[in-house]
């Protein structure tokens, strides 16, 4: 053996996918991006990624678990913000499962639940928001924004609200202070307090009704269009979940176009390479269940009803094995999920070429190089983290490895440097071998975050070989 070959069989080194990656295999992450951009473009709240979802899985002949039995392809939704979909294995389920669980919430800026209020100063009508999730406030001022969510009248009816995606429809904005006024306003502060949360109001209107006498006629002039286009009242936004987010549609980056930009990539992407990963072996009789997670509430701890720490995906585990006819009693759940192994699927943080210095370049994931994946998150001394076994991360280095797929490991920045985490640990808590693998972003919480259509590809290969996994 010479010498060289025998470094190159010793060392790891990571593999750069466009240089050498079949060209087959280069174009078919160029096409598998087209789709993806798509999806971006149409999902950009919890509510329509699990409706954008449910249509592309009854398409391929998913069938509602709650409903009429039989299908070997089933799926479940609850409270339209948390999901699960799954392909049954011959195997019983308290022998394990192979899942890939993501979350489908992303940072942004929510209408608070009193929101219109007039201005007198300026004389505009304007919207109180509370932001969601960690977002960098600068970031989301003088940016044309789009208005999703849902409205629930006093009769029940909801109404789904979707303004200023369409070129012909307003969008809206959160003015920011002109610099020649910012002196003392922002720049003697510090960059996490120059822009006042409290200050984040919308410029919802500045037309006035001219029927009212009263003070407040821009805010009735407000009221009154609002009525016009959606029959609603003030008090209907009491009850409303009401959510900005940018009005930019995702693009092809690059001149060379081997990235895309767009807005929810955290965690949007992964969710996306994980549903088309299962659709693409759906035909399969696997001998092990293979299911994907989708869950809400991920960038604010995952509470709640529909976040990770809910009871949802043990509950949608029980009512496959009670579909399947075997025994979903609570030791037999227990036993399916320590049998079980998964991939938490999430975005990690790609070394950025205007800031190498919070990453160390050894441990760090890089842009074009394939999948990232974790073998703990969390911050300073791996807190708040799962950390995944020797055996376990062996065995997803050889799955892809054997798969062909494009892998590269990698950590969340410097030690003391800050940190992250990820739904890892919820599901590790139940007991199952997790361990983080996703997509590498620049830019992440921003409002137009950066991905490689190598790594999108690489992620989508990945999570389908982990699935059809023995």
């Amino acid at each position: 053996m010479k010498k060289e070959d025998k470094k190159n069989k010793l060392s790891y080194e990571r593999k750069n996918f466009w240089k050498e990656a079949p060209v087959a295999e280069q174009k078919a992450a160029m096409t598998y991006a087209v789709a993806y951009k798509k999806f971006l473009d149409e999902a950009k709240t919890e509510r329509e990624t699990t409706r954008w979802m449910e249509a592309l899985l009854k398409k391929h002949k998913f069938s509602d678990i709650y409903g009429k039995k039989g299908s070997a392809k089933v799926y479940g939704i609850f409270r339209d913000k948390t999901m699960a979909a799954a392909i049954l294995g011959s195997e019983p389920l308290a022998k394990g499962f192979n899942m890939v669980a993501s979350h489908i919430d992303a940072p942004r800026v929510d209408l608070k639940q009193n929101p219109l209020y007039e201005d007198g100063p300026s004389q505009m009508a304007c919207m109180r928001t509370h932001y969601y999730g960690g977002i960098k406030k600068y970031q989301w001022v003088s940016t044309p924004l789009a208005l999703h969510g849902v409205i629930v009248k006093a009769d029940g009816k909801m109404l789904d609200i979707s303004l200023g995606e369409k070129d012909d429809e307003p969008v809206f904005i959160i003015p920011d202070l002109l610099p020649h006024l910012a002196r003392k306003e922002q720049y003697a502060k510090n960059l996490a307090d120059a822009i006042d949360a409290s200050k984040m109001n919308l410029v919802f209107s500045g037309m006035v009704e001219p029927s009212c006498e009263e003070k407040e006629a821009v805010k009735a002039y407000a009221l009154k269009a609002l009525n016009d286009k959606y029959g609603i009242s003030e008090a209907d936004f009491l009850s409303a979940e009401l959510y900005l987010v940018p009005a930019v549609k995702s693009r092809d980056a690059g001149i060379d176009s081997s990235m895309v930009v767009g807005y929810g990539q955290d965690d949007r992407i992964c969710a996306y390479t994980a549903i088309t990963a299962l659709l693409d072996i759906s035909d399969k009789k696997p001998k092990r269940t293979m299911i994907v997670y989708f869950s809400d509430k991920e960038e604010v701890g995952s509470q709640g009803a529909t976040g990770a720490h809910s009871i949802f995906i043990q509950d949608f585990v029980s009512d496959l094995m009670a579909y399947k006819g075997e025994d979903n009693s609570a030791a037999n759940l227990r036993k399916s999920f320590i049998n079980s192994q998964i991939l938490s699927g999430d975005v990690t943080a790609v070394v950025d070429p205007n800031y190498p210095n919070v990453h160390e370049k050894q441990n760090a994931v890089i842009f074009n190089h394939g999948i990232g994946i974790s073998k703990f998150t969390g911050s300073g001394g791996k807190y708040s983290c799962n950390d995944a076994s020797a055996e376990f991360t062996a065995k997803v280095l050889r799955i892809f490895t054997e798969a062909g797929v494009f892998w590269q490991m990698g950590e969340l920045g410097k030690v003391d440097e800050g940190g992250g985490g990820t739904i890892a640990y919820i599901l590790a808590n139940l007991g199952a071998e997790v361990i983080d693998c996703g997509v590498g972003l620049m830019g992440m919480h921003s409002l137009y975050e950066l991905c490689s259509k190598a790594d999108l590809y690489s992620t989508y290969k990945g999570y389908k070989a982990f699935l059809e996994s023995k």
